[in-house]
């Protein structure tokens, strides 16, 4: 044994675990639904998710523990860590069938929104899972990793995030990073054909410096919709043209919720330009972070934003807190509901954003002013 691990302990390894939760409560719905007969049931994962877990956040508090370096190393290697995002994959696609199969069944009109809302959380919050896979080198969990984008359509993301908003993070240039006094519905348009046009032209440059043409399987793109058109084929073979709506639904809300938590992660926060008229080097300073230790658990410790954008290759479980990242004041769960009410998100944000650059406006990542508008 390691002498540095014998020494340390990942206090949090018996809770990692808990990330499955998210997938397997429409299963939980689904027992509820069939045990009193009514739809209603099938808001038990929303109700979880963007209730139950905001207030557990709150009551548990913050853990701003960090893994020592010397045992970072057996940590990055343990396969006890990665297997529980490996399982995070087959209880998602499980609990999309389930859903599948309650729509066609007919769930009443409270029943259908709860379902697509069941579905779309769960398979947004599955491109976290996503997100944790994409970033490493070992091929099968690069594939993973678009395989579980594939119920949201959102396959484009795989290159977009690691090839675009990693480059350009925090700066104007990069859809998925909100600016000072952009609503989040301005901001939703902007990041979701943004991020699409940005990674085909990424995609499109990679195959052209290659000498062959974008418009084959070995574009990542293209591949990873495949997927999406395979997945949506099979579910509207076994489940009846009936289903093809609820898969559309679903996954629009899915994308959705990574781009609430794309609006939240960056709000504001803009590189400054260093001498060679470049952005400076990506650090700390450029993510909005959240040392909640629930939601934390539940998202593979996506809210140590900073030193994932610093780090892209260390595993979710050795990501650090830093003293100089800004701080959120809730986890992203609460934040998220915020970002869906703006004069609520901007009276708790703004005067954070301002107060992380000293009060100097010109420093932070502001919206353009929209023109006034002239005669008709």
């Amino acid at each position: 044994m390691d002498i540095a691990e014998s020494v340390w302990r990942d206090t949090k390894r018996p809770l990692w675990p808990l990330a499955l939760v998210v997938p397997v409560l429409p299963f939980a719905a689904w027992a509820l639904a069939a045990a009193t007969g009514s739809g209603s049931a099938w808001w038990l994962t929303p109700v979880v998710i963007l209730g139950v877990i905001p207030v557990i956040d709150l009551l548990v508090g913050d853990d701003r523990a960090n893994p020592p370096e010397e045992a970072v190393p057996a940590l990055q290697a343990s396969p006890y860590y990665r297997w529980i995002t490996y399982l995070f994959l087959p209880a998602q696609f499980a609990a999309l069938v389930v859903c599948c199969a309650e729509w066609v069944r007919g769930p009443g009109v409270a029943g259908a929104v709860g379902l697509v809302l069941t579905a779309g959380l769960v398979n947004g919050i599955a491109i976290n899972t996503a997100h944790e896979l994409g970033h490493k080198r070992e091929s099968a969990e690069r594939w993973l990793s678009k395989i579980a984008l594939a119920p949201t359509g959102y396959g484009h993301f795989f290159v977009e995030h690691n090839r675009g908003h990693h480059v350009r993070v925090a700066t104007p240039e990069d859809p998925a990073s909100s600016r000072l006094g952009e609503s989040y519905y301005r901001f939703w348009p902007r990041t979701v054909l943004g991020s699409l046009r940005s990674a085909w032209r990424l995609e499109t440059s990679r195959h052209q410096l290659r000498g062959r043409t974008p418009w084959s399987l070995r574009n990542d793109i293209l591949h990873a919709w495949a997927m999406t058109v395979a997945l949506f084929a099979v579910l509207v073979v076994a489940f009846g043209p009936g289903v093809a709506p609820f898969l559309i639904f679903q996954a629009v809300v899915g994308f959705s919720v990574l781009e609430a938590v794309n609006y939240l992660e960056h709000y504001g926060l803009l590189r400054q330009h260093n001498a060679a008229g470049r952005y400076e080097k990506v650090d700390a300073r450029h993510s909005w972070n959240s040392d909640r230790l629930t939601t934390n658990v539940f998202l593979f410790q996506l809210q140590r934003h900073s030193d994932h954008h610093a780090n892209p290759l260390r595993r979710y479980q050795t990501l650090r807190s830093f003293d100089v990242s800004p701080q959120l004041p809730a986890g992203y769960a609460t934040m998220l509901l915020l970002a869906l009410v703006p004069p609520l998100w901007r009276r708790v944000m703004d005067h954070r954003v301002l107060a992380h650059y000293g009060g100097d406006a010109s420093l932070a990542n502001v919206a353009p002013r929209r023109p006034p508008r002239g005669p008709a």
